[in-house]
């Protein structure tokens, strides 16, 4: 309509052209240079959100103080700043209260799970407990339908049988005329 072809090569030919653009956009993006960020020591006696414009940094609003994060523990030691005071991301939320929050999050989000694999085997158990309750229900109603098929027949071969006289009263007469 457009003069757009829809088949699947011009698909993949104009996803490969839109991956290379992108490749070239990213790798523009990446050469510009980008000033380097201003060692968290020299945001010392500033305030909390000039210090933590910087990731690497972490404030101490004990001592006003704006120090590297250290990396080689997670949290910071007791020695660089209380955890009650250390300050990193957001200068609301305190150390002490974001690992108190992430416990509780990870608890309740392990008890969720729990719960949920919980309810599904559950309801998968109570699910099987119904396909084989209707699974008996139809087999009954299957050996019903072949008992009546099997006396209705008999029923028929008997009249046949009564019709050209070959009817026996005894089925046990054969072995009595030996």
């Amino acid at each position: 309509m457009f003069g757009v072809s829809t088949s699947p090569s011009s698909a993949i030919a104009l996803f490969f052209n839109i991956c290379v653009i992108i490749v070239f956009i990213a790798a523009a993006r990446a050469q510009t240079p980008t000033p380097a960020p201003a060692p968290c020591s020299q945001k010392s006696n500033s305030s909390c959100d000039e210090c933590l414009q910087n990731v690497a940094c972490l404030w101490c609003s004990s001592n006003q103080q704006c120090i590297d994060y250290p990396v080689k523990s997670i949290l910071p030691p007791s020695s660089v700043c209380p955890l009650n005071d250390a300050r990193w991301g957001v200068c609301w939320v305190n150390f002490q209260i974001l690992i108190i929050t992430m416990s509780v999050l990870a608890g309740v989000i392990i008890i969720a799970i729990l719960v949920c694999c919980f309810c599904c085997c559950k309801c998968e158990r109570i699910g099987n407990r119904r396909e084989d309750v209707q699974m008996e229900r139809q087999a009954r109603a299957r050996k019903a339908r072949q008992k009546a098929r099997k006396t209705e027949i008999q029923l028929r071969h008997d009249e046949i049988r009564q019709k050209y006289g070959i009817a026996k009263e005894n089925p046990y007469a054969r072995m009595d005329d030996h």
